[in-house]
């Protein structure tokens, strides 16, 4: 069996994520289909565990130039967006 490392979240900017508080919290993110990051949570309540480096879990983007089996081979990615109702995939790039 082979051990697959799986590209890190580098940069979270979205101030209303739960998972976010100086760094992204959560163990790993899923990059939804509209390359929006569907582990945002928009509560006040800061949660994730303490000591983490998150990655990226699983790529629903197909049309991706890092998705390969549905799976992200970029070295790591950076999630952001505008107000705190969306977190997307910065280094999501059309294939």
């Amino acid at each position: 069996m082979s051990v697959v490392d799986m590209p890190r979240v580098s940069e979270c900017t979205v101030a209303g994520c739960s998972y976010n508080h100086d760094g992204c919290h959560a163990f790993a993110v899923t990059v939804g289909q509209d390359h929006h990051c569907a582990t945002f949570v928009p509560l006040d309540v800061k949660g994730g565990l303490s000591k983490v480096v998150s990655q990226v879990g699983a790529c629903q983007r197909t049309s991706c130039a890092f998705n390969k089996d549905l799976e992200c081979s970029a070295e790591s990615i950076r999630v952001g967006g505008a107000g705190t109702d969306t977190a997307n995939c910065l280094t999501y790039t059309e294939a």
